[in-house]
């Protein structure tokens, strides 16, 4: 295990240098620059001022000094640079960020494993019944129907019909959990549905399978009990791929975070690039997506590890 847990974090480097490297060059394809977007708020740049201004900024050099000085940074002293705009240390922005994309992420998925897990298991267990056809049905829905169109009704259709409107203040958790769990419980369901049918889809699947197998039919045989069967003896097994299906849907969940953060005015990581996109703030898109970028490979690294916790046959040497 050891062997194997050094050989991927040894991979990790190569992955984020792969990772930075598409994003320093993505961002600068966009058209239009940052100095263009500040003198279009300024209105009042010259020839001069605007050769002077990307001196200040470091972007009068070709693109792979730039790339050079950013990724010494990085590695020799840990720092992603400053922003563009504010100057304030691109770290120091992402860790006010944090919180409230992690809160909502998490939340997002314990909605979609309450909605997927157990109806997908009720599903694989009655199979072919007006149950399972229920199911299924809200599975479909529930992928099919945008995150973001639900998530605009949610805000559109409540302040119509009774004059409601979600709280756009952020309340930090510590502060008071209570208000701070008000404002989080609907973009966290809006997150979670879609992602809660995939993971009852692919439940039911597996659970299917499972259920299939002799060792499964040889407890239905003894006579033990139907929960005994399912929970102690199917469940384990039918996880596996449901455990990588949620390593790939954190992808998922972070695009979505992106739009379901910008509908209920949530200040997390999300915003914040779509924010830094816009301004062409290059060093804050760099070191958010940077972020994301290896919060996607421990994910995936978890997962792997997960695998020898439910099926004890597999081992890493």
């Amino acid at each position: 295990m050891q062997v194997y847990l050094l050989r991927r974090l040894i991979l990790v480097l190569p992955t984020l240098f792969i990772v930075t490297l598409i994003v320093f060059v993505t961002i600068r394809l966009i058209p239009g620059d940052i100095i263009d977007v500040m003198a279009a708020r300024m209105h009042y740049f010259t020839d001069v001022t605007r050769a002077d201004l990307e001196v200040a900024l470091g972007l009068d050099v070709p693109i792979h000094v730039q790339y050079g000085r950013w990724l010494k940074n990085l590695f020799l002293h840990g720092t992603l640079g400053e922003s563009l705009w504010t100057q304030a240390p691109v770290v120091s922005e992402i860790i006010v960020r944090i919180p409230v994309t992690l809160e909502l992420g998490i939340l997002g998925l314990l909605v979609s494993l309450l909605i997927g897990l157990p109806i997908g298991m009720y599903s694989a267990t009655r199979q072919d019944t007006v149950g399972d056809h229920f199911a299924r049905s809200v599975a479909i829905t529930f992928i099919s129907v945008p995150g973001f169109w639900v998530g605009t009704m949610v805000i559109v259709f409540p302040s119509i019909w009774w004059g409601y409107m979600p709280s756009i203040t952020y309340i930090p958790f510590f502060e008071n959990p209570i208000e701070n769990l008000k404002m989080f419980i609907v973009p966290a369901i809006v997150l979670g549905m879609s992602m809660g049918g995939l993971t009852m889809r692919m439940t039911r699947t597996t659970m299917l399978e499972v259920l299939r197998q002799d060792y499964v039919r040889t407890a239905w045989a003894k006579g033990l009990k139907e929960r005994n069967i399912v929970v102690r003896h199917a469940m384990k097994n039918a996880l596996i791929p449901v455990v990588s299906l949620l390593g790939l849907m954190m992808g998922v969940m972070i695009g979505g975070s992106v739009v379901i953060e910008e509908i209920f005015s949530l200040p997390g990581m999300g915003r914040l690039t779509l924010e830094s996109v816009s301004l062409r703030d290059y060093t804050l898109v760099s070191g958010v997506l940077i972020f994301f970028g290896a919060g996607m490979i421990i994910v995936n690294l978890i997962v792997d590890l997960t695998y020898a916790f439910l099926d004890p046959r597999i081992r890493y040497s």
